[in-house]
């Protein structure tokens, strides 16, 4: 049987999924508890509008991506508070305008589907070298600023209000929060797929929720399954030929079903 490894493009594609399956339950945790889930997926659509923006000025998609999904994270902040007690309507505005960003831009781009189409599921084939750096580069920051505002995130996430009381920055704490969202989104587009990633933010930490007790138990299992549904979602596409953030997701799915059913009897 052929070695997957004997492929620098696979092992490209590992080293960035990898780091990658570390950073997003860094943020998939705060965001599922404090009930933002549908963050990821406003930022993840804007990501493909970003990443037609880089392809058709001529600069690296990924950089189109981090760009376009701060953009919306912060806008999606901004205009929360506009809505008030409809604040979830900002998300899917959001959402939307990434959508039709994405259709219009791509119209211009030569052969713009097949360009777009790695992006939105996934290639591990399309890793670059400077993909790989970028993608250690941000997902380690990703890590190590949730590390470093652990006892801050921990607080904001179960009670803002009490956070305020003691003297937390509530507001700075949430808009790194929404700033980290939008990096770990776009760095996994290249080998997740921007319309899986947020997925990925998510199942982790569903499935850890389902075996653990506490926060930081929370944590440390979602980053277990996310490196193995990751892991495990490479081989399957490698040698049976299928889509990495598809197969990925899919067997985080699973996994997921088969812990829910476990639990439950």
């Amino acid at each position: 049987m052929d070695n997957i490894f004997s492929h620098s493009f696979m092992i490209r594609a590992f080293l960035a999924a990898v780091m990658i399956a570390v950073s997003a339950p860094c943020i998939g945790l705060p965001i599922v508890l404090k009930r933002f889930s549908a963050i990821g997926d406003a930022a993840s659509h804007s990501a493909l509008g970003g990443i037609a923006f880089g392809l058709l000025i001529g600069i690296n998609p990924v950089i189109g991506a981090v760009l376009f999904s701060i953009a919306a994270v912060l806008s999606i902040e901004g205009l929360r508070k506009k809505f008030g007690t409809y604040s979830e309507i900002a998300t899917v505005v959001i959402m939307s305008a990434g959508i039709g960003l994405t259709a219009v831009l791509s119209g211009f781009i030569e052969n713009g589907s097949a360009s777009i189409n790695s992006f939105m599921f996934g290639s591990v084939v399309a890793v670059s070298d400077f993909d790989l750096i970028m993608t250690l580069v941000l997902s380690s920051l990703v890590v190590i600023v949730t590390m470093l505002l652990y006892k801050e995130i921990f607080a904001i996430t179960f009670d803002e209000e009490a956070a305020g009381l003691c003297g937390i920055p509530v507001k700075a704490i949430n808009f790194v929060l929404m700033l980290l969202t939008a990096v770990t989104v776009s760095v996994a587009s290249r080998i997740v797929g921007a319309l899986m990633i947020s997925s990925m933010l998510v199942i982790p930490t569903a499935a850890a929720m389902l075996v653990s007790k506490s926060y930081k138990q929370t944590l440390v299992w979602s980053i277990i399954f996310a490196e193995g549904f990751t892991i495990a979602g490479l081989f399957a596409s490698y040698y049976f030929d299928m889509r990495p953030g598809g197969t990925i997701v899919l067997i985080g799915t699973i996994v997921l079903i088969a812990a829910a059913f476990i639990r439950k009897r």
